[in-house]
């Protein structure tokens, strides 16, 4: 079973999106932290679900798509480095990745 650790920017990028959901609904940001943070979790068993991020096209760089939010992550043998997590409506800064 693999490892799952979070980036300082995914950390935040959760953070974020608690704070903007959090303005019309406390109890749907939780909901929503708690169904990403879930859904994450489900990689632990099969790392590779998660498709090659379009964008950068390389293996080890995958992305899993959780209603509007694009979790990307970097696989690294029984390792998931969680990079962050992007809203689709926004364009995405390939730069996050290292």
């Amino acid at each position: 079973m693999a490892e799952i650790k979070w980036s300082s920017q995914a950390q935040r990028d959760l953070s974020i999106i608690a704070d903007f959901i959090a303005k019309d609904s406390k109890k749907y940001a939780r909901i929503t932290i708690e169904q990403i943070l879930e859904r994450v979790d489900l990689l632990k068993s099969n790392p590779k679900q998660g498709r090659i991020v379009p964008e950068v096209k390389v293996s080890h760089i995958r992305e899993i798509i959780f209603k509007n939010y694009r979790i990307v992550y970097h696989l690294k043998s029984d390792l998931i480095f969680i990079i962050t997590v992007h809203h689709t409506a926004m364009l995405f800064d390939t730069g996050k990745i290292k």
